[in-house]
């Protein structure tokens, strides 16, 4: 159980913040849901307290992990399949899974992709969602400015052997 105020990550939608606990009548069913505040958006969501696990509503990473984030984000890019529905659905099932280091695997592949080879719009867009995704975490544990988190990063891919 969350409460109002905790830091936490919503897969596929990034971090935010508890802001709330009520309860709502939705399509005839009265149910205790969560406000979270997304920051990047300014989107506001409704989570059922019942379904945390199935969401896979989590806190965000400590601080003391925040490095292991980078040495993910610094890795070699792992032998990925030409065949680009297969890969495009391999990182989407990472980025689903909510965990920050698969995410951050996500931004690394498509990062390095898109230096050798370009991306394709689906991927393109997929790299959009997946930064936007770590950022949002990082930003809520680290207390940087989401400009420092993408410079570092900008730094990271700008340093990456092509």
């Amino acid at each position: 159980m969350f409460s109002i105020g905790d830091r936490v990550v919503y897969p596929m939608h990034g971090a935010g913040v508890i802001e709330a606990i009520e309860e709502k009548e939705i399509l005839g069913a009265r149910k205790k849901y969560y406000v979270m505040k997304l920051p990047m958006g300014e989107m506001k969501v409704l989570i059922p307290t019942d379904s945390i696990s199935q969401v896979g509503l989590r806190e965000v990473i400590e601080k003391e992990e925040v490095p292991r984030v980078f040495v993910v984000l610094k890795g070699d890019q792992p032998e990925l399949s030409s065949n680009w529905n297969r890969r495009y659905r391999n990182h989407l099932e990472k980025i689903k899974s909510g965990d920050i280091y698969e995410v951050a695997e996500v931004v690394r592949n498509l990062m390095l992709r898109d230096r050798e080879k370009g991306l394709s719009t689906g991927e393109s867009k997929m790299l959009d969602t997946a930064r936007q995704i770590l950022i949002s975490e990082l930003v809520l544990v680290d207390g940087m400015e989401q400009s420092e988190i993408l410079a570092t990063l900008d730094d990271i891919f700008e340093q990456a052997p092509k």
